[in-house]
């Protein structure tokens, strides 16, 4: 018996060392979609903007991997796109609510990961900003920072699965007090010399750099992971012909940028006119949407320390002077919309600092940066920045309206956006690398279909044998992710394969337990 198992894990053991080179290139950076479904012009909805009309081409006329989580019935949810796992709940003290007795000082937060059991795991880890991120959706609405009230308020994140908190008033919070920690901290310091951790605010929307200090006595909630722990890693290529992939995420950069500052509307405009001239060969470019766009950021890089912006050294940043005078790098524009209060409020689109964030503070005397470079903060989509002197909001962030630009478009596929329907339209039939690869005991299968087909997707084992059907129906034309649970099967090859029509092709997994 116990040779037979020994033969078995070679084998198992030289299967993974055959099938290694299929997933040396597979995606273990998946972005989350912002869900953003609603169309903006400079100031409240319109209705879904074709290629020739003004405010073409922003976040929602594109459909990304759609969120898709499972509620594990055990104080965790599963990220079936990024393959993370989370605990659920701002309630760590189990106590059945969250106020300020759930908030933690940030190296308190790191620490008490490990003692996190949570669902029976024991390998819990405090977030990255980036794996934090990946759980934000833009469909929430930003509250007045004064406001003492939650009424009409609606959290940038999917309260039907994670159940968060708002800033616990009887403690002296500000409704907006809900900042949640990462693990991530800024390689400079912010507000005069504060060491600095990078935190998602789930009320507001944003990404922003608060104290570390234990002096400062600021706490945070926290959301613990676990698994895919290369989720947030890039994996750059610079393709000679100012191009750079990312083959970690499947996105392709432009290597420059548009090298002068624009508003929301001319940045959407300069978008198709590259377009029209098929720009370093592809007229299928984009401006990204928020999550595309953080996803490049270096939090390793900032101008104080690595005198650079905050992002890999192959990109090309165009060098400006900040609102204090210093040699600093811009904000960028993103497709998407920040709305505030309401849903038809939509004044204000998301950037993201590869410089500073800079913000004026007169304690400080003055312009000093406040969010740090890698923040994700809002700009009005247009009117004149020279109407806010001293910034806006509580630590003064600097206005500048006219921001950067650079462009993406999906590397794998060609893409492009259809006229009315404003949704993204597949070319050919697809079955990608189940991820992850080996799996225990679950793992993703995704595919797309350029038309309507009835789909059969069917996993075999390795001497033919059907073991599960996962799929067959008839499906619209769209992009698909199916969860393979093997949790009641034995380690080994396996076999899935997709047909859709006159399409067929089939791949292999190895389970291994």
């Amino acid at each position: 018996m116990k040779i037979r198992r020994t033969i078995k894990v070679i084998l198992i053991v030289l299967a993974i060392v055959n099938f290694a080179g299929d997933f040396i290139n597979a995606q273990t950076y998946k972005i989350v979609d912002t869900g953003q479904k609603l169309f903006y012009d400079n100031s409240t909805t319109i209705s879904t903007p074709s290629s020739g009309d003004a405010f073409y081409g922003q976040d929602a006329q594109f459909d990304g991997n759609q969120p898709s989580y499972k509620d594990n019935g055990d104080g965790t949810v599963t990220d079936f796109v990024t393959m993370l796992m989370w605990t659920q709940s701002y309630d760590i003290n189990g106590d059945g609510k969250i106020d300020y007795n759930d908030k933690l000082y940030a190296q308190e937060a790191q620490d008490s990961a490990s003692s996190c059991k949570v669902g029976g795991y024991s390998d819990w880890r405090l977030p990255t900003i980036k794996e934090l991120y990946s759980l934000i959706l833009l469909t929430g609405n930003d509250l007045d920072p004064t406001s003492s009230t939650t009424n009409g308020a609606k959290p940038f994140i999917d309260t039907s699965y994670f159940k968060i908190g708002y800033g616990d008033q009887s403690a002296g919070d500000r409704i907006i007090d809900a900042q949640v920690a990462t693990s991530t901290y800024y390689g400079s310091t912010t507000m005069n010399g504060n060491t600095t951790m990078f935190g998602v605010n789930f009320i507001d929307g944003r990404i922003k750099g608060y104290p570390a200090d234990l002096s400062i006595g600021k706490k945070y909630y926290v959301l613990y992971v676990r698994g895919n722990p290369d989720y947030g890693k890039n994996k750059f290529v610079d393709n000679g012909n100012g191009t750079i992939t990312d083959d970690a995420t499947d996105l392709m950069w432009t290597k420059d940028d548009n090298k002068q500052g624009m508003n929301w509307e001319q940045a959407l405009d300069w978008v198709k006119q590259k377009n029209s001239e098929n720009y370093l060969g592809h007229n299928d470019w984009r401006l990204p949407n928020v999550k595309e766009l953080q996803s490049i950021v270096d939090y390793t890089r900032c101008p104080d320390i690595t005198n650079s912006p905050a992002i890999d050294s192959l990109f090309n940043c165009t060098q400006i002077m900040n609102e204090a005078g210093q040699a600093d790098y811009p904000f960028y524009w993103t497709g998407t919309t920040h709305t505030n209060l309401s849903d038809s409020q939509g004044q204000e689109a998301c950037y993201v600092c590869f410089g500073r964030g800079v913000g004026y503070m007169s304690q400080f005397g003055g312009w000093v940066d406040v969010h740090g470079a890698g923040a994700q903060r809002t700009d009005p989509k247009s009117g004149d920045p020279s109407n806010y002197p001293e910034g806006r909001g509580p630590q003064g962030d600097a206005i500048r309206i006219d921001n950067y630009v650079r462009l993406v478009r999906d590397a794998g596929t060609a893409t492009s956006v259809g006229q009315n329907s404003g949704v993204k339209t597949l070319d050919n039939f697809v079955l990608n690398q189940n991820y992850p690869n080996p799996f225990n005991p679950s793992t993703n299968i995704s595919y797309e279909i350029p038309k309507s087909s009835f789909v059969s997707l069917k996993v075999y084992d390795i001497i033919g044998k059907e073991v599960r059907t996962l799929v067959n129906e008839n499906q619209s034309a769209g992009s698909y992710v199916v969860n393979f649970d093997a949790s009641k099967l034995s380690s080994g090859i396996y076999i899935y394969q997709l047909n859709a029509g006159e399409y067929s092709k089939t791949m292999k997994m190895i389970c291994l337990k």
